[in-house]
């Protein structure tokens, strides 16, 4: 019997589904399915894990966070526990039926490691296996790809997997020492514990950095002169000088300007925008963070949507499509999507298909394109919006350019010269289909120089120069790939882990004090895991490692000895970096004026309880106090309730959307809003009550009670456990301080 083994289940039951010459048998071992099929006239069994089986972990002598002096995790031994016992107790039973094994895991670094993992317990089942593995690689879970995968069948690469392995044991080290040694350098326990990762802190100065110059940023004035202008049509123009940086020249200016100026030049120039490239994973979670998806939520659709077969594997830096890719192939399974259909069928009129290139061209995986037809009707709304845009991107890179057509036309009015412009698209082209970020045309009317037009009004307009402006999620990506920040796998997750941790908040990113605090306390005394070089040096490093250049044990002692170096500092500044953080942390507290006395309300805790609370800092003369809510990072805006006068806060909780509330329970605000989320609640109710009875209806009454039954018994899949400490004998993370 030959083992296949793959990242995912539902991965598992669709190679299952291709490669089956005849019916396929479902299967459980225990709670894991798996599936037995015949192919090429053998039994298969196709068997899905759970992501990583084998976690990394210290023995259970270090986790005591208080009594263990963090400098002993640099060279304590890392043992790999088993992570999901059910998935490996599987893997074990059907090893020792197996006469060989196929590595069908995800074709990168981290897939080589979840699948040399998973042949670690294969081989402790069955050690004849050892002679008998092989690995198939694919792009796409299609039948073609899955089939020439396993056509073309390959060695597991070692190197690959200990280039992964090698990241999970330095983040770990790295992550866990220094966490610890911030937490007891201020005193910071449970889930209050502060993160500092080898990835996460350097792109925590990044941010904190541009704040800081945002802060130093000294605004500059300047004045420019606005005017309305008509000629039949209504349009914009603005005086050619553009900024004045002397008011009295610029009001000069404008008390010059008459109420009629005259066309003095029209000019018109064609420009040719060429069709975006093809995407790799940087270029798709910019795209997804630009129409309002974050970067880690985009990565798990896409890999949602990868599985399901409907779109090629999202983690690539490929922008050049390979030769192979049969382009019309594709095109014939997308002219059912709704809304493009129409447009598939003109370029599949077209001759010959040529697409854009992008500048990096690799041999692992193709650009992200569609693998198939879904409906809308069978994704939810974000599972849409990124098929969406994986199509749309698709179908542009194979499109004509588009033609756009610029207007600039100049003015006179009491001898100040004007100017004006518009640009319009003269030939839709890729903007045809990938809408995305496509401004309106902006029509100006028919001109002709020497010609007269009135000068309806005027504007005198008093302006700053504005400070840098802060990192959007997508061009942090973009900023974290050129200073070789992470991997296109991790930069997503590492960006969520600062806000997770309640480090940053909003998009565009903005640091908190704590965050702001922890940044330059690293940046002054561990400058090395601040800055980005000896990160991007370690993954330099890691790419040797998967090319067989260098070891895996070199690479992560060579991290070790830099780690020492970093410790021994911090160890003789600790007194300073707790005061830096601890400012920090104290303006984070800090919500706003008592409508009391005046003094400062602060986040504080019941003693007996446990629950946050705001209080005065003026008591016990002053006793006024807030409740707070229970969960999620606490946000101080610095503004006031309009309806109360109470200090207005934002409230992050994970897996939630952020919701902006004042602290006082009691104002007409809040009221209303309890109001509207109970109607919205019983609305919902009811929509749900009348479906169900609709659904009775169509199924002779108990079809109804059944679904609802199934749903409410169907067990969740358990959630991963956010990596924190709880209390002084929790574990370290492990991937939370990345």
């Amino acid at each position: 019997m030959r083992l296949i083994i793959s990242e995912k289940a539902n991965a598992a039951k669709k190679i299952a589904q291709f490669l089956a010459e005849d019916s396929v048998r479902d299967g459980k071992h225990r709670s894991v399915p798996h599936h037995t099929f015949t192919w090429k006239g053998e039994e298969c069994v196709s068997v899905g894990l759970k992501g990583h089986v084998l976690n990394p972990e210290y023995p259970e002598e270090y986790s005591n966070w208080q009594k263990v002096e963090p400098s002993s995790l640099i060279d304590a031994e890392i043992l790999k526990s088993v992570s999901e016992k059910g998935v490996a107790e599987a893997i074990r039973a059907l090893s020792k039926k197996a006469d060989s094994v196929v590595i069908a895991t995800d074709f990168d670094r981290e897939g080589e490691l979840i699948g040399v993992e998973a042949l670690s317990l294969s081989f402790e089942a069955n050690p004849a296996l050892m002679d008998h593995v092989e690995r198939a690689r694919f792009s796409a879970l299609t039948k073609g790809e899955v089939t020439r995968a396993f056509e073309e069948l390959v060695e597991v690469s070692r190197e690959l997997a200990a280039a992964g392995e090698a990241r999970q044991d330095i983040d770990l080290i790295w992550g866990a020492t220094l966490t610890r040694w911030v937490s007891r350098a201020t005193k910071r326990y449970g889930s209050a514990f502060l993160s500092v990762g080898r990835v996460q802190s350097p792109t925590l100065v990044l941010i904190s950095e541009r704040e800081r110059e945002r802060r130093a940023f000294n605004p500059e004035p300047y004045w420019e002169i606005e005017a309305n202008l008509r000629n039949g049509e209504a349009f914009g123009a603005r005086h050619a000088a553009g900024r004045f940086k002397d008011e009295a020249v610029a009001r000069t200016a404008y008390e010059n300007m008459t109420d009629v100026a005259t066309v003095t030049e029209v000019k018109e120039k064609s420009a040719t925008r060429p069709a975006p490239t093809p995407f790799n994973t940087t270029g798709f979670l910019t795209a997804a963070a630009n129409i309002g998806i974050s970067p880690s939520r985009a990565a798990r659709l896409a890999e949602d949507l990868y599985t399901d077969g409907y779109i090629s594997y999202p983690r690539t830096d490929n922008t050049v499509y390979p030769k192979s890719l049969d382009m019309r192939e594709v095109l014939g399974q997308l002219k059912r999507v709704e809304g493009v259909g129409e447009y598939v069928d003109g370029l599949l009129a077209k001759g010959e298909l040529t697409p854009t290139r992008g500048k990096k061209e690799t041999t692992d995986h193709p650009p992200i394109y569609p693998t198939g037809h879904v409906s809308k009707n069978a994704l939810r709304d974000d599972q849409w919006k990124i098929y969406q845009l994986v199509v749309r991107r698709f179908l542009a890179t194979l499109s004509e350019p588009a033609k756009t057509l610029r207007t600039t036309v100049r003015l006179e009015s009491g001898g100040e010269p004007l100017v004006s412009g518009g640009t319009v698209v003269t030939h839709e082209g890729w903007l045809g289909v990938y809408h995305y970020g496509r401004r309106a045309d902006e029509e100006m009317p028919k001109l002709e120089e020497g010609q007269p037009v009135r000068v309806e009004e005027k504007e005198f307009l008093a302006k700053e120069t504005q400070p840098p402006s802060r990192y959007g999620q997508g061009r942090l990506l973009r900023v974290m790939e050129d200073l070789g920040l992470g991997t296109k796998a991790t930069r997503p997750s590492i960006i969520q882990n600062l806000y997770d941790r309640g480090y940053v908040h909003d998009d565009p990113v903005v640091p908190t004090e704590t965050g702001m605090a922890v940044a330059r306390a690293l940046k002054d005394f561990a400058s090395e895991i601040a800055t980005h070089e000896m990160t991007a040096e370690l993954e330099r490093s890691m790419d040797e490692i998967s090319e067989g250049k260098t070891s895996k044990d070199a690479v992560v002692d060579e991290s070790r000895d830099v780690l020492r170096k970093v410790y021994e500092h911090l160890q003789s500044s600790e007194t300073e970096f707790a005061d830096i953080v601890w400012d920090g942390i104290r303006e984070d507290s800090i919500l706003g004026p008592c409508k009391k006395c005046g003094k400062n309300l602060t986040i504080r805790k019941a003693k007996k309880s446990g629950k946050r609370f705001a209080g005065c800092e003026g008591y016990p003369d002053c006793d006024q106090t807030y409740s707070l809510p229970p969960r999620g990072e606490i946000i101080p805006l610095g503004t006031l309730c309009d309806a109360c006068g109470s200090p207005e806060i934002k409230v992050v909780s994970f897996g939630r959307r952020p919701w902006i509330t004042c602290i006082d329970m009691s104002c007409p605000k809040q009221q209303e809003r309890r109001q509207a989320i109970a109607e919205a609640r019983a609305a919902k109710e009811k929509e749900a009550a009348a479906k169900a009875a609709e659904d009775g209806d169509a199924e002779g009454g108990d079809g109804a009670s059944k679904k609802t039954r199934a749903k409410t018994t169907r067990k969740k899949p358990a959630a991963k456990a956010a990596a924190k400490p709880k209390g002084a004998a929790a574990k370290e993370p492990v991937k939370s301080t990345t």
